[in-house]
């Protein structure tokens, strides 16, 4: 294996990583402002959600093709557990976030972005359900991207083990 991460996947991680940042804070937005603004923020945030849940797809497929750097041996086997496990989390809500919000829409009877095809047949109570999940997950979701970029900080800074240079093409130390 690599010492870094293909290119293309810290391409993506840091592409990705952006999004999902602006999709949080939009979707805070969007929540609290009723402004004339408010229907530009909602078809925003559809619109990088699609583009989220495709370039999660193409970041699995890549990830799968091209593998990722060996974690260091000197992990203790728990954080070796806990990394694989995070990761795995963090791929599955990068999934599970823009399918929510495409089937609350769909359910919502809301147009969908670029005609899309409903997801689910138009029911209310299916709706205000996966707009609830929607709304936890992305809780989650921030949760789980601050411990992750803790970790990462505590690879980069404090441990100096290269996993934190692996993702990113800069200077470390």
């Amino acid at each position: 294996m690599n010492a870094t991460f293909h290119p293309l996947l810290r391409g993506l991680h840091w592409l990705m990583a952006l999004l999902i940042l602006s999709m949080l804070f939009i979707g805070v937005s969007m929540i609290s402002d009723l402004s004339p603004r408010h229907s530009l923020l909602v078809n925003v945030h559809k619109l990088i959600g699609l583009a989220l849940l495709v370039l999660v797809v193409v970041r699995i497929g890549v990830r799968v093709f091209v593998g990722s750097p060996a974690l260091p041996g000197d992990l203790p086997s728990a954080q070796r557990w806990a990394a694989k496990a995070s990761h795995l989390v963090l791929y599955g809500m990068m999934l599970a976030m823009p399918l929510l919000g495409w089937g609350m829409l769909s359910a919502g009877g809301y147009p969908l972005p670029l005609q899309l095809p409903a997801l689910l047949p138009q029911d209310i109570r299916v709706y205000a359900l996966l707009r609830q999940a929607h709304g936890w997950l992305a809780y989650l979701l921030f949760a789980t991207v601050l411990l992750h970029l803790a970790a990462a900080l505590v690879h980069g800074l404090i441990r100096r083990d290269g996993v934190l240079r692996s993702m990113w093409s800069g200077r470390v130390n």
